[in-house]
């Protein structure tokens, strides 16, 4: 059938036309980088209602072998559960009530910025993000080493239980696939992205995009902080880490389904036909050759061949059986119904919850 080869064609076309994003190893480039000279960097953690991880999380950041000046700045953002009593070590910031037209995680973030005082580099990273001992050194070490404005690293997620190992995995192969990190780093191309639990940034080059206010109403805050940086003329790099990992567990389905639901309509601009076109795209890309390639069609095997040649490195990144890339199909279907609810939660009045906070509704 001609979608077979639809089929085939895309991924001929993703295997070697799209950056050689598949190829994991190429992504941990920053790995063993070391400072080429002292700096002080502020790092800014935006912390709302994080009580389980905040104490982990800062005190991963307090040990690191950096040498260097760190601080660690911690905003709590109107935080429930005692977040900001359990912090030792850092500087803790009461956030103040969120101001109209910002999102609360940028809101937070601007006032760790504004508490910063002078800085070679901010880093801003999540509340439940655990260092590696080396974490901060080698962001600065790339930064320093290729001359750049932005450096970001993908860290690893948490991949215990099955539904995690189902959509994990996936969910970063996905990523990648949609911002190569080679377009990101090439000055000619536009494409541009960061993995906002870890981003290091040059104060100059904030400044240059006119602050987090520049963006203070997008969801999406970390690619749209990179769009921003890049169309200055700054330089970026995006990169996967094996030990700096996220701790914060996804305990099921539904879970993992609301955090994709919560920005997936916007990335797509909230736009039907471009929701439409990714439906589409999915189903030829992912299902058609699951489903044709049973059925005995040549191509569709082929192309379902190619689809587990460029998912298994992220497969045994995670350290997972390799049969698990033979559930790409099923795990796409997944993010297709939650990129669904996603638009219709938008359409009802209920986008983007994140920590009790609406935060992409229609205008």
């Amino acid at each position: 059938m001609i979608l077979a080869w639809v089929s085939l064609a895309i991924w001929l076309a993703l295997t070697l036309g799209r950056g050689w994003f598949w190829r994991v190893s190429r992504l941990q480039e920053s790995a063993g980088m070391r400072p080429l000279s002292r700096c002080r960097v502020v790092a800014i953690v935006p912390a709302r209602d994080e009580a389980d991880v905040i104490a982990e999380s800062v005190g991963s950041l307090l040990r690191q072998e950096f040498d260097g000046e760190l601080e660690v700045i911690v905003v709590d953002d109107n935080s429930s559960d005692g977040t900001g009593s359990l912090v030792q070590g850092a500087r803790v910031i009461t956030g103040t009530p969120l101001v109209a037209g910002w999102t609360g995680k940028l809101w937070a973030m601007q006032q760790g910025v504004a508490a910063a005082g002078d800085a070679d580099f901010f880093l801003f990273t999540d509340a439940d993000i655990r260092h590696d001992a080396h974490s901060v050194a080698s962001l600065v070490g790339m930064a320093q080493a290729k001359r750049l404005d932005l450096v970001s690293h993908m860290v690893k997620l948490h991949c215990g239980t099955w539904a995690e190992k189902f959509t994990i995995p996936a969910f970063v192969f996905f990523f990648f696939k949609l911002y190569p990190p080679a377009w990101i780093s090439s000055a000619k191309l536009k494409t541009a992205g960061a993995a906002g639990g870890c981003v290091l940034i040059r104060p100059g080059a904030l400044a240059g995009i006119g602050g987090l206010a520049a963006i203070r109403g997008e969801v999406i805050d970390d690619c749209s902080l990179a769009r921003a940086v890049k169309r200055k003329g700054g330089r970026l790099w995006l990169g996967l880490t094996a030990t700096t990992e996220s701790i914060r567990p996804y305990t099921g389905l539904a879970d993992i389904g609301r955090m994709i639901s919560r920005s997936a309509f916007r990335q797509l601009d909230h736009s039907v036909v471009v929701l439409l076109g990714s439906v589409l795209g999915l189903l030829v890309t992912y299902v058609i050759p699951a489903l044709l390639g049973v059925s005995g069609s040549y191509a569709a095997l082929a192309a379902w061949a190619l689809m587990m040649v460029c998912y298994l490195p992220m497969v045994r990144f995670y350290g997972l059986n390799p049969l698990w890339s033979f559930c790409l199909p099923l795990t796409a279907c997944f993010y297709l119904g939650a990129t669904v609810h996603s638009a219709v939660s938008y359409w009802r009045g209920r986008g983007g919850v994140w920590k009790g906070r609406a935060q992409d509704l229609v205008h």
